[in-house]
């Protein structure tokens, strides 16, 4: 085949659906928060569409449909089923009342059980971002296998005005966040970062901390807070959880290093799948004789080493 007989095949083949970013700005309720709702809603899609994502915004209403309804009609649009990966971004106010943990949105309001109803369909990669005040039930709520979920407080009682949006959305892109040093920054450690500032901001300004952000994505609902990594591992885990959190929000990225851009999704999916293994064997260390773990440790390896040989050929 010639090198244009080529160029024209690759050319016309189908092109894999790219990854999918829903953003979800609230009603800002006075002029500064307004301005800064935009300005990180703004920072998000910027870096998104450098990554070549599919953006959906949700924030006004639209040809007489209010944000609820256009948010519920684009959830029950786009694929249930894909490699590639859904994240759903909320920027603004949150409220708790009766139990309840609801998204302030122009016009009806959104509840975290409406959310998990409508997204309970999706078998594909999805990472749900609540960065609004008192929005924490959102984990308990939606948490689920292979899903990921970041609130920006612990509790719905933390219902002052959330800081912690703003940092995410100029971590989720900082290369001096980028802690295991893959040339690409992860969700976990976007989060972690975000988590960070919060902290120095109140320490510094000596006031008390009313925020305490949350990630869980080992489909437990419990979370796990900032302080409770060292790097990108955990040293401590909620009472009654059986895994770590934080292995899968370190595989969503949402710009890609060249290298993680060469590997298909389907290798992707696999070395995920491998570091997963390796996460639950460096839990059963101590279980383990050091034969055993080293035998499993270098399986492992070798395979996830022979992945990123093979994308390169």
């Amino acid at each position: 085949m010639t090198t244009l007989a080529a160029w024209l095949c690759l050319l016309l083949a189908p092109q894999p659906a790219p990854p999918t970013l829903l953003l979800v700005t609230g009603a800002g309720g006075s002029d500064e928060f307004h301005t800064q709702f935009e300005a990180a809603t703004e920072s998000w899609r910027q870096h998104a569409d450098e990554a070549g994502m599919e953006v959906l915004q949700v924030g006004e209403e639209k040809d007489g449909k209010m944000p609820r309804d256009q948010l519920q009609g684009l959830l029950q649009s786009l694929s249930s089923e894909s490699p590639q990966p859904l994240w759903i971004v909320f920027i603004g106010h949150g409220t708790y009342a009766q139990k309840k943990a609801k998204f302030n949105l122009v016009g009806p309001d959104l509840s975290a059980q409406e959310l998990g109803s409508w997204i309970e369909r999706f078998q594909r990669p999805v990472a749900v971002i609540n960065c609004s005040s008192a929005s924490g039930p959102f984990v308990n709520e939606l948490s689920a296998p292979g899903r990921v979920v970041v609130t920006a407080t612990r509790s719905g009682n933390e219902q002052n005005y959330s800081r912690f949006g703003v940092y995410l959305a100029e971590s989720i892109n900082d290369p001096a966040v980028d802690l295991d040093k893959d040339g690409q920054i992860s969700l976990l450690e976007a989060f972690l970062a975000a988590s960070n500032r919060v902290q120095r901001f109140y320490s510094e300004d000596n006031r008390l901390v009313t925020e305490h952000a949350l990630i869980d994505d080992n489909g437990d609902g419990l979370g796990t807070p900032a302080s409770w990594f060292r790097g990108v591992y955990t040293f401590k885990r909620p009472r009654g959880a059986e895994s770590a959190d934080g292995l899968r929000a370190n595989q969503f990225h949402l710009i890609k290093s060249v290298q993680e851009q060469a590997l298909s999704p389907e290798i992707r999916k696999r070395r995920d799948a491998l570091e997963s293994e390796l996460s639950v064997i460096r839990e059963k260390r101590d279980a383990l004789s050091e034969q055993e773990y080293l035998v499993e440790l270098e399986r492992i390896c070798l395979e996830i080493a022979r992945l990123y040989r093979d994308s390169e050929k």
